[in-house]
C-alpha cells in the first residue's frame, strides 16, 4: 500500500510504501468546488488519479503542493513536456549565491530536529550556489516548518509545500506531519528525506516521475500535468525514471532513505 507525502503518497511521498497525502459527515470537508476542479483540469493539472483536496486556505495538489486561489488565478492554460527524467519549474531561486534560513519551532521532537539538520547537511555538502541555514528565530526567515493540523494528519499527509515565487525567492512553509515516528515508524533518515523533497520543491524542482507517477507510486500511469508552473527537462539527466534509482524527489516513498543520486546532483548542480 502506499502513501503520498500527503499520505495518499505516504507523502507524497508505498508495501512497504505509505498512501498519500470527523466524524461522519453528508458533505466531504475535504472536498474542492466544481469550478477550482475544472479550473485545475484547464490549467493541466490531473486530478482523476490524485484528486486535489482543501487544504488550510487553499488546495493540496500532486500530493503535497501547495496552491493558493491567487497562485490559480495567475496561471495560464497548462502544456505538454516530452517524456524526461528531471524537472523543473519556470521560476526559481534568484539572486544567488544565497544562503536560505531555515526555522523550525521547539514543538517539533528531537527526531525532527535531527532530520532538517541533516537535509541541510545534504544540500550544503553539493557546494551550491544556494546553501541553507537552520536558525532559532523565526524572523525574516526564508523557509518556516510548521505541523499539520490532526485533521490533515489523520488524512495521510505527511508534507507540504509550494514552488519559488515570481520574485526569485523559495517557497516560505513546508508543513510536516507530528506523527512520522510514532505512527508510521520512520527514523531520522527517513523524515529527513521528506523533508529534503519538500524543500526541492521549495528550489523549484517537481517530481522526478512527474510523467508517469505510477512508477512511484504503483497504480496506472499517471501525468501530474505541466501547467504553467513548468515541468522543464534539467539537460544531462536520464530519459527516463526508476524506482531502482531511488531519486529524493519521486512523487511516492517508502518512508526509506534517499541520498541525492548521480542525476539528481547533475540536476542541482545545474539549476544551483
Amino acid at each position: 500500500m502506499k502513501k503520498t507525502l500527503t499520505f495518499f503518497l505516504l507523502l507524497l511521498f508505498a508495501s512497504g510504501v505509505f498512501y498519500s497525502c470527523q466524524d461522519k459527515q453528508d458533505v466531504d470537508p475535504y472536498s474542492i468546488p466544481s469550478d477550482v476542479r475544472n479550473q485545475l483540469i484547464r490549467l493541466g493539472f490531473d486530478v482523476v488519479n490524485h484528486p486535489p483536496i482543501s487544504f488550510d486556505d487553499g488546495y493540496l495538489v500532486e500530493g503535497d503542493i501547495y496552491l493558493t486561489p491567487a497562485d490559480l488565478s495567475s496561471m495560464g492554460a497548462g502544456k505538454r513536456v516530452p517524456t524526461v527524467e528531471q524537472y523543473s519549474t519556470n521560476q526559481l531561486v534568484t539572486a544567488l549565491p544565497r544562503t536560505v534560513t531555515v526555522y523550525m519551532p521547539t514543538t517539533f521532537s528531537a527526531a525532527n530536529f535531527s532530520a532538517v539538520d541533516e537535509a541541510i547537511r545534504r544540500y550544503n555538502a553539493e557546494n551550491l550556489l544556494i546553501k541553507f541555514s537552520r536558525v532559532t528565530s523565526s524572523t525574516g526567515v526564508g523557509i518556516v516548518f510548521s505541523r499539520l493540523t490532526k485533521s490533515q494528519e489523520r488524512q495521510g499527509i505527511l508534507g507540504s509545500s509550494g514552488f519559488p515565487t515570481s520574485s526569485g525567492d523559495p517557497y516560505g512553509v513546508i508543513k510536516m506531519s507530528g506523527v512520522l515516528e510514532s505512527t508510521y515508524h520512520l527514523t531520522v533518515d527517513g523524515i529527513a528525506t521528506i523533508m529534503a523533497h519538500e524543500m526541492g520543491h521549495c528550489i523549484g524542482f517537481r517530481h522526478t516521475d512527474y510523467y508517469d507517477r505510477s512508477i512511484s507510486c504503483g497504480g496506472a500511469t499517471s501525468n501530474e500535468g505541466a501547467s504553467t508552473v513548468g515541468a522543464n527537462l534539467i539537460p544531462g539527466t536520464p530519459s527516463t525514471a526508476t524506482l531502482a534509482a531511488q531519486s529524493w524527489m519521486l512523487a511516492c516513498t517508502d518512508g526509506s532513505n534517499r541520498y541525492f543520486n548521480t542525476a539528481d546532483k547533475t540536476a542541482l548542480t545545474y539549476l544551483y
